[in-house]
Formats: C-alpha cells, sequence, structure tokens
C-alpha cells in the first residue's frame, strides 16, 4: 500500500506545482490598449503605453504593476491643442516626459480588484487607489484626477476654461508572457 501512495502523492505535489507556476502570471501589453482622457475640454488619448504587469487573481500579494505613459504621445484631435498640452505650461513634456504609475499593493472588492500605488505627473507624486476589472485578459479601469493636483495646467485666462477634473478610462489587452 505504501508502494502506491507514495507516487500518487509525488505525482499530486508535482501537479499542484505546476498548477502554481502556471497561475502566477506575467503579462505582455498586447496591441489594442486604450488610455483616453475625458472632460468638458480638452479630452482626447495617449497612443503609448509602455509597462510590467504581474498580475494573479489569487494571489494578489505577488502582484505588481509599472506602468508608462509617453507625454508626447497626447493627442487631442486638435494640433495646436497637442501643442499646447506638450507645453511648458501644462505638462511640460521636456521636463516631465512621463506619466507614471507604480503598484503598491492589490486588493479583492466586490466588483473585481483596486490597485494602490503612486502615479507620477509632472514630476508630483501622489498615493492613489484604482478600482479596476480582469475579464478575458484584459485590465479595464475607469477613475478622476484632479489635474491641479498634479500641477499640470492653471486656472487663469484661457486655462479658466479648462476641466480640472479629468476623467481616465484605461483598457489594457495582455498576453501571458
Amino acid at each position: 500500500m505504501k508502494k502506491v501512495i507514495f507516487p500518487i502523492a509525488i505525482g499530486a505535489t508535482l501537479f499542484l506545482s505546476a498548477f502554481t507556476t502556471y497561475t502566477s502570471m506575467n503579462w505582455k501589453i498586447a496591441d489594442g490598449y486604450s488610455v483616453k482622457f475625458t472632460s468638458k475640454d480638452p479630452s482626447g488619448v495617449f497612443s503609448s503605453l509602455k509597462g510590467d504587469i504581474a498580475f494573479d487573481a489569487n494571489n494578489l500579494d505577488a502582484s505588481k504593476a509599472n506602468l508608462v505613459i509617453d507625454v508626447a504621445s497626447i493627442n487631442t484631435g486638435n494640433g495646436m491643442q497637442n501643442t499646447k498640452a506638450k507645453n511648458e505650461n501644462w505638462f511640460n513634456a521636456d521636463k516631465y516626459p512621463n506619466i507614471k504609475f507604480t503598484s503598491s499593493k492589490f486588493a479583492k472588492t466586490a466588483t473585481g480588484f483596486e490597485v494602490t500605488g503612486t502615479m507620477e505627473v509632472h514630476g508630483e507624486q501622489k498615493q492613489m487607489t484604482i478600482p479596476f476589472t480582469f475579464i478575458n485578459n484584459t485590465f479595464a479601469a475607469s477613475f478622476n484626477i484632479n489635474r491641479l493636483d498634479f500641477h499640470v495646467g492653471n486656472t487663469e485666462g484661457m486655462n479658466a476654461h479648462a476641466s480640472t477634473d479629468i476623467k481616465i478610462d484605461v483598457s489594457i489587452p495582455v498576453t501571458q508572457q
């Protein structure tokens, strides 16, 4: 009897270790991602997103994300607005070329998940918690940012017409690495 149980125990251990390795997932950002920003004015997209994502819904403590958006990839649909957004009065893309998010903690919620981490925009770092879902190998998030919290633009002159509260919608399809 011991001779039969021992091989079964070894087989079960190997099977479970293989499953654990499989579920600890590193993800590669796939084509078709979307980073949109919406307000009464301006609205648009960032067309460059890079980063590293390790996400396992069954092991959130091992999950992490480091995402980078190239500020120069902004597109509002208006060439003059794009140029203005990149200049020193707004994003100052020459001095602060990237928007960065670095996670510190993942958690399960009633509607999906949330990630807490540091958002860096225009050289300013703020702690944020962002709700998201992960369905069909796609991360999706929708949240708001106050641009003034990151010293992007101001509320003087023509800037007084630009929204301070910006809605961000992100969709990141991924493939397993």
